[in-house]
């Protein structure tokens, strides 16, 4: 049985600024990231992590290194780089990289890391037919 592949996509914890979220540190995010990458995989799902710094050309060019030469049936796109005003123009260049390298592969976003399953899971259902 061939397990589905997900990309998941998002800042690396050493680049946040965390000073807006008092108690959270880039420690704390690695323990939550790496909690939501054990629950997908006992889920059954294969997983690859592509974390990014918070430069622009250096984070399109580790997406389209994750990309390369692998198929995905979804990519997770964290909520630190969708929601930050700080990582716009990142969240624009890995969603048009994504388009870009596999057309048609599906997006899904999480609200945070506890939230990612449920992302996944929403990712990974396919629209009925003439949708």
């Amino acid at each position: 049985m061939v397990r589905p592949r997900v990309l998941q996509v998002g800042m690396d914890p050493d680049v946040i600024d965390f000073s807006p979220w008092p108690g959270q540190s880039a420690e704390t995010l690695r323990v939550r990231l790496r909690n939501a990458e054990d629950d997908l995989r006992t889920a059954g799902l294969e997983v690859t992590t592509c974390l990014l710094t918070d430069d622009a050309d250096a984070a399109e060019t580790a997406v389209r290194q994750a990309l390369a030469g692998q198929r995905f049936d979804v990519v997770e796109i964290g909520s630190g780089l969708r929601t930050s005003h700080d990582y716009t123009l990142i969240f624009e260049r890995v969603v048009n990289t994504v388009r870009e390298c596999q057309p048609g592969l599906r997006l899904c976003f999480n609200d945070s890391p506890e939230s990612t399953l449920d992302a996944v899971r929403r990712g990974l259902r396919r629209r009925p037919r003439g949708s």
